[in-house]
C-alpha cells in the first residue's frame, strides 16, 4: 500500500476512452479530445496518484491486487464507438469474478456507463448488477436544466445527502456542479449513495445519474455518462474536482504499516539469508538500545533538574550507570559510522562529567560534533545521547537517548534546493526513545542540551514529523466525527494514512520554519528570548502557518501532490488540536487556532449550524489569504511603530475576532496601561488567559480532552 492511490485504467476491453494521447489521436484523428482521458489521468497524477493503462491480457486477481482503483470507461463494440480496438467489450465470467473479489477485499472500482447502455454490446450491466447497480436504457432530456440549451446535455442536481455515512465523507466537496452529456440513468439499492440525479423537470425525472456504493471492504462509483471526464469536458463546471473526489474516495483505504521486524521472504536462498542476517543485526541493535535505555532510566532519578548528581551518596551508583551507558554507546557506534566523531565525543564528555565530580553536565564538545544538517539523507539513522530537556516534555536536563531516522525524500530535497532553502531544517522520525520523549515533545533542538556556554550559532533543528502526523490523525479524526464534519475524500485519506500525513508535515514544517526569517519583520523572529505579550508569539506562529498555506496553494497549482494535503493539515491541526491542547496560561499556539477559526467563522467560510461543522471548500483558500493579509499588514505597519504601539495594534487585531477576557487591562487601550516600568509593567498586565476559549471550544475541549491527552508519547 502506498500513500497515494495506484490507478489502473482498463483499455483491454474495447473501451471508448484512452489515457494515452497517441492512441486517442489514432482512435479519433479529427477530434482526439473526444476519445481521451489524458487530462483526467494527468489530473490524478497531479494529486499524487499513479495511473497506468491496462492494454493486454485478462484482469486477474494478481494484477488487480497491486492496484487501488480500477477504472472501466465505456466498453463498446466498434459498430457504435471509436474504441481502443483491444479485446472484447464482454468481460468473461472469470474477470467478473476477479473484479468482484477485488472490490470485496477492499479495492476500488469506477465505472463510466452511457446512454442507451444496452446497445453497445458490452456486459457492463452484468458487472454492475453484482454491486446492486443497474443502468437504464434511456437518454435523459431536460430543456429546463441544460448546458448551452441542448436538452440532452443535462445539468445534474446534487443530492444534499451526498455524504458516505459510513466513512463520513462528502464526495461532492467543492464539486456540486456537473453536466451529463447524453446520459442514461441508474437504478440502485437502498444502501447506495446518490450523488447526482436528474431534476424534477427532466425526462425521466429524479433518477440517479451518479452513485457511490460499498461492497464488502471496497467501494464502487458508477456514472451514467462517460463524456463529462473526457478531455473536451473535464474543464467544465466542477468536473475536475468531482473526478478527483470520486477516484480518491473509491481507492483502497491505506493499510497500517507494521513496525514488526521484517521476516525472511525466501528462507534458504541468498536473498533470504541476507535478510535474515540483517534482521538479526537489527534485533541485536534494538536489544542493545533497550539496555541503554534501562541504564538511562536508572540514572534519571539520581539527577537534579540541572542534570547534576547532587547527593554524594548517589555518585558511586551514578558513575557505575555512566559506565554502562558509555559501554552501550560504544557497542552501538558501529551501526552509525557517519556519527563516529560525535559518539566518540559523547563518550569523552561522559568521562569528563565523572572525572569532574558529576556536577552540571557539559556536552558542548559532543554538541559541536553532531551535525545532522550536513547528513540529510533519507532513511539515515542517528544515535543521539545528551543531557537535555525536551520542549513540551520535561524541563529537567536529564540524560536522554533517542534513536532517530532522517526523512528526506528526493521531492522534498528538490523543493528545499530550488525554492525553500532551509539548511538548518532536519525532519526526523523516532525509532526509539527514553522517557523524556514519552511526552508531547516533537522536536530535537540543540539549545536544550546542557553545555558550559551557548554556541555562537545553532546549525540544525530536528522536528519529529512522525509524531506530528500521528497525533494529527488521532485528534482530527475524532474531531471530524464529534463535529459531524463531512470530510472531502482527500482529507479522509490524509487522516487514514500515516505515510501521507508524515510527508505532509515535512513539507509544512519546511515552509513554516523558514518563514520565521522571511517577510516584513518588525522584530527578531526568534523572539522566544524576548519579553513581550504572548499574542505576539501567537501571531508569529500563525503567520508562518498562513504563509505555508498560501505557498501550498501555489504548489498545488503547479502539480506538487502533497501541497493540497498541507492545506488540510494546517486547517485541521490549527482548528481542532491547537486550541484545546495544554493549559490556558499564555497558550500562544492555542490562541492562533482560536483566531483562525473565529476569522473563518466570521466570514462564513466555516459554519457551526445544527450541531454540525461545515466548510465552504471553494472559499477556504481565499479566506485564509485574507487573514494572512491582515497579519502581514500588521507586520509591515509595525516597522514604523513603537514597540508598545505595535503590541497594542496586535492586541486589537486579535480582539477583533477573539473576544478578550472581560477583565483585560489591554482591552482598555493605551489609557488603561501602566505608564511607568515599560516593558515589564505592561507585560505583567497581560492576563494568563487574555483571550479565553469560546463556548464552542470549551465544549470541544470537554469532548476531546481525553483524545488529546491520549497522544502523549504517541508512536507512529
Amino acid at each position: 500500500m502506498t500513500a497515494f492511490p495506484r490507478v489502473l485504467f482498463d483499455e483491454a476491453h474495447s473501451e471508448s476512452w484512452t489515457i494515452r494521447r497517441d492512441v486517442a489521436e489514432t482512435m479519433n484523428p479529427g477530434h482526439p479530445d473526444d476519445s481521451g482521458y489524458v487530462r483526467a489521468a494527468g489530473l490524478l497524477r497531479g494529486l499524487g496518484h499513479s495511473v497506468d493503462a491496462h492494454v493486454e491480457g485478462p484482469l486477474t486477481p494478481g494484477l488487480l491486487s497491486a492496484r487501488d482503483v480500477l477504472v472501466i470507461a465505456h466498453p463498446s463494440a466498434d459498430r457504435w464507438e471509436r474504441t481502443t480496438g483491444l479485446g472484447s467489450p464482454v468481460f468473461p465470467v472469470e474477470e467478473l469474478d476477479a473484479i468482484e473479489e477485488y472490490v470485496r477485499d477492499g479495492g476500488g472500482l469506477v465505472v463510466l456507463a452511457e446512454y442507451e447502455q444496452e446497445k453497445y454490446g458490452s456486459n457492463l450491466t452484468e458487472l454492475l448488477a453484482r454491486f446492486g447497480v443497474g443502468v437504464e436504457h434511456t437518454l435523459v432530456r431536460d430543456p429546463g436544466s441544460a448546458h448551452n440549451g441542448v436538452a440532452s446535455w443535462v445539468l445534474g442536481t446534487p443530492r444534499n445527502a451526498s455524504h458516505d455515512s459510513r466513512s463520513g465523507q462528502d464526495l461532492l466537496a467543492g464539486a456540486r456542479r456537473a453536466c451529463f452529456y447524453r446520459a442514461g440513468t441508474l437504478t440502485v439499492s437502498d444502501h447506495a449513495t446518490v450523488l447526482f440525479a436528474t431534476s424534477p423537470t427532466a425526462t425521466p425525472a429524479n433518477r440517479p445519474l451518479a452513485v457511490a456504493v460499498r461492497h464488502g471492504e471496497g467501494r464502487v462509483v458508477v456514472v451514467a455518462d462517460s463524456d463529462l471526464f473526457g478531455d473536451d469536458s473535464i474543464g467544465d463546471y466542477d468536473h475536475a474536482a468531482l473526478w478527483g473526489n470520486l477516484v480518491t474516495w473509491a481507492a483502497r483505504v491505506p493499510a497500517v504499516k507494521s513496525s514488526a521486524v521484517k521476516s525472511s521472504a525466501a528462507e534458504g536462498s541468498a536473498v533470504g539469508s541476507a535478510e535474515a542476517a540483517e534482521d538479526a543485526e537489527d534485533a541485536g541493535a534494538r536489544a542493545e538500545f533497550q539496555a541503554l535505555k534501562d541504564a538511562v532510566e536508572a540514572i534519571r532519578p539520581l539527577q537534579a533538574k540541572d542534570g547534576s548528581i547532587q547527593e554524594e551518596s548517589d555518585r558511586e551508583r551514578a558513575a557505575e550507570l555512566v559506565s554502562k551507558i558509555v559501554g552501550h554507546v560504544e557497542r552501538l557506534a558501529p551501526r552509525f559510522p557517519h556519527d563516529a566523531a560525535y559518539l566518540a565525543a559523547v563518550v569523552a564528555d561522559f568521562g569528563k562529567w565523572v572525572d569532574q565530580g558529576l556536577g552540571v553536565p557539559d556536552f558542548l564538545d559532543a554538541l559541536d560534533a553532531f551535525h545532522p544538517d550536513t547528513q540529510r539523507v533519507d532513511g539515515l539513522e542517528h544515535l543521539v545521547v545528551f543531557p537535555m530537556y525536551t520542549q513540551n516534555g520535561t524541563t529537567f536536563r536529564h540524560i536522554e537517548a533517542v534513536w532517530i531516522r532522517t526523512i528526506w525524500p528526493e521531492w522534498l530535497a528538490e523543493l528545499e534546493r530550488t525554492r525553500y532553502d532551509n539548511p538548518m531544517f532536519v525532519p526526523i522520525a523516532f525509532e526509539d526513545f527514553t522517557s523524556g520523549y514519552d511526552t508531547n515533545s516533537a522536536v530535537l533542538f540543540p539549545e536544550t542540551v546542557a553545555v558550559r556556554e551557548t554556541p555562537a550559532r545553532f546549525t540544525w533543528g530536528g522536528i519529529f514529523a512522525d509524531r506530528e502526523a500521528a497525533r494529527f490523525r488521532v485528534v482530527s479524526g475524532a474531531a471530524a466525527a464529534t463535529l459531524k464534519l463531512a470530510l472531502p475524500p482527500d482529507a479522509a485519506r490524509l487522516i487514514a494514512s500515516q505515510e501521507l500525513a508524515q510527508d505532509t508535515f515535512v513539507l509544512w514544517d519546511l515552509i513554516h520554519d523558514r518563514t520565521h526569517s522571511h517577510g516584513d519583520l518588525p522584530f527578531d523572529p526568534f523572539m522566544i528570548k524576548q519579553r513581550m505579550p504572548y499574542w505576539l508569539y501567537s501571531l508569529e506562529e500563525l503567520r508562518c502557518d498562513l504563509t505555508a498555506f498560501g505557498e501550498a496553494v501555489k504548489l498545488e497549482r503547479e502539480g506538487v501532490p502533497h501541497a493540497r494535503y498541507v492545506q488540510l493539515a494546517i486547517l485541521f491541526d490549527r482548528l481542532f488540536r491547537f486550541p484545546i491542547t495544554g493549559n490556558r496560561v499564555r497558550n500562544y499556539d492555542g490562541l492562533g487556532g482560536q483566531l483562525l477559526f473565529s476569522y473563518l467563522h466570521r466570514n462564513d467560510v466555516v459554519r457551526w449550524t445544527d450541531n454540525r461543522l461545515s466548510v465552504d471548500w471553494d472559499r477556504l483558500a481565499e479566506g485564509v489569504a485574507d487573514l494572512r493579509g491582515e497579519v502581514e499588514k500588521l507586520y509591515r505597519d509595525g516597522i514604523d511603530r513603537s514597540k508598545l504601539a505595535h503590541w497594542l495594534a496586535a492586541h486589537q487585531l486579535v480582539a477583533t475576532y477573539v473576544a478578550p477576557n472581560p477583565a483585560s487591562v489591554w482591552a482598555g487601550g493605551a489609557e488603561a496601561l501602566p505608564v511607568e516600568g515599560f516593558p515589564k509593567a505592561v507585560v505583567d498586565a497581560v492576563l494568563p488567559d487574555e483571550f479565553p476559549l469560546s463556548m464552542f471550544y470549551e465544549a470541544l475541549r470537554r469532548k476531546l480532552g481525553d483524545v488529546v491527552d491520549s497522544t502523549k508519547g504517541i508512536r507512529a
